[in-house]
């Protein structure tokens, strides 16, 4: 069972992150705002993270940089979640570290698909594919 951090300030994303990844098989660990993210990541070492790149406080891009500014969460694959997909914006993700970005609204497929080929690019196992 991997582990997956997910930072989202809108509760119904948020939520539905939880659902996806909780029914895949994976273990949530769900944070409203950066802050709590970043604490989370450093405390418990998630497999992944899916990060909102704006939420109050600690956007989604800085805390993409101090993960991979701190040697314990440095390698860990980050996917930036953002309603901003202009050029500039996603090119700001990528300089800050992310492994992945995609935008809102996404296909839940699509999103599933991205975390699991992360996950296996990272070496960590994920959970069999439900039918």
């Amino acid at each position: 069972m991997s582990t997956v951090l997910v930072a989202e300030d809108d509760f119904a994303i948020r939520d539905l992150l939880t659902f996806l990844l909780d029914t895949s098989g994976h273990h949530v660990l769900a944070c409203a705002d950066g802050g709590s993210a970043l604490d989370t990541a450093r405390r418990e070492h998630p497999d992944l993270a899916i990060l909102d790149v704006s939420m109050p406080g600690i956007n989604g891009i800085e805390v993409c940089r101090a993960l991979r500014g701190t040697a314990a969460t440095e390698q860990m694959p980050v996917l930036m979640l953002t309603s901003h997909g202009q050029w500039l914006d996603v090119s700001t993700g990528f300089d800050a570290g992310a492994d992945d970005y995609l935008v809102k609204p996404f296909e839940p497929s699509e999103l599933m698909a991205r975390i699991e080929t992360l996950l296996e690019q990272s070496g960590t196992e994920a959970p069999p594919a439900s039918s």
